[in-house]
């Protein structure tokens, strides 16, 4: 069935224009959203409360405006499956790559964070052709091992590679190895088994995983924010800034909110283009140690 679904409907409708997918992503907004109302209850609690200041009104303009986007990404996501290299690096660009660069000229990889904010799909074909490192990022193999090897081949084709952390940390060690840039997810709800910092994100306490900050400080890795701007339908770009490339000025869990306040920022700055329909408040505090990074 899968096998199916992928060559019978999914590659066929890739091949389309972007001009016909995007009809098709404006008829897909009046279904999931004013028909389904596929997770309207999920994203309207996460608006309210992550912007209690604001009125019914503009909560349903800031929702109608994420169904629309969210319809874009779809189709999106589908076009990446045939999109060229050409192609991806026109709709993507990297702003301002020279940032990456010179760490790379100074033989240091650099851990690279973002969240799931406007096209981080297009960011996995994009980034790789444009920046010297070599480009990773942390991958939890599929169940369906069809889907597995697909997804993993798409993201994959234009120099990403999708790894577990265990072989991740093998290449970081690795002195022979070319430099790598490691991309992280910096606003997954974390398991109950990562460690994590507690912390204020849109109004609410917030789990923020722990993970890439302690990489970066274990491997003496400058840490980088890449916020993703919407330029227009179709087109994006990615900005980094530094985040910390010393990471002794900071006490421990200070880098972690430190790019989660980026993030933060951005979603604020333009509030649609975030994922609300993620059940991102799951984990709840359950201790409270000093520091406030708990197990």
């Amino acid at each position: 069935m899968s096998r199916i679904l992928y060559y019978g409907l999914i590659i066929p409708l890739s091949l389309l224009p972007y001009s016909i997918l995007y009809g098709l992503a404006d008829l897909s907004y009046l279904i999931v959203y004013r028909v389904i109302g596929y997770r309207t209850k999920v994203v309207k609690n996460n608006l309210k409360n992550s912007f209690p200041d604001k009125s019914e009104i503009e909560i349903t303009r800031i929702e109608k405006a994420f169904y629309r986007h969210l319809m874009d990404l779809g189709v999106e996501s589908l076009k990446n499956f045939t999109i060229s290299e050409q192609t991806a690096k026109k709709r993507f660009r990297v702003v301002n790559p020279e940032l990456l660069d010179h760490y790379f000229r100074e033989g240091k990889s650099v851990i690279l964070v973002g969240g799931h904010y406007n096209n981080w799909e297009l960011l996995a074909l994009a980034l790789p052709p444009q920046i010297e490192h070599s480009t990773m990022a942390l991958f939890t193999p599929l169940k369906n091992k069809f889907w597995d090897k697909t997804v993993t081949k798409s993201r994959s084709k234009y120099g990403l590679e999708m790894l577990p952390l265990s072989s991740i940390l093998a290449r970081i060690k690795d002195p022979n190895k070319p430099k790598q840039a490691i991309i992280f997810g910096s606003d997954q709800s974390p398991r109950n088994s990562q460690l994590v910092r507690f912390m204020q994100f849109l109004n609410q306490e917030t789990a923020v995983a722990y993970g890439a900050e302690r990489m970066a400080r274990d491997f003496d890795m400058p840490i980088l924010d890449g916020t993703i701007y919407k330029i227009e339908r179709g087109h994006y770009q990615v900005k980094f800034t530094l985040v910390s490339d010393d990471h002794d000025k900071y006490e421990k869990g200070e880098i972690t909110e430190k790019f989660t306040k980026l993030l933060e920022e951005a979603i604020v700055n333009d509030p649609p283009f975030w994922l609300w329909s993620h059940k991102r408040w799951k984990r709840k505090k359950i201790d409270h140690q000093n520091d406030r990074i708990i197990e």
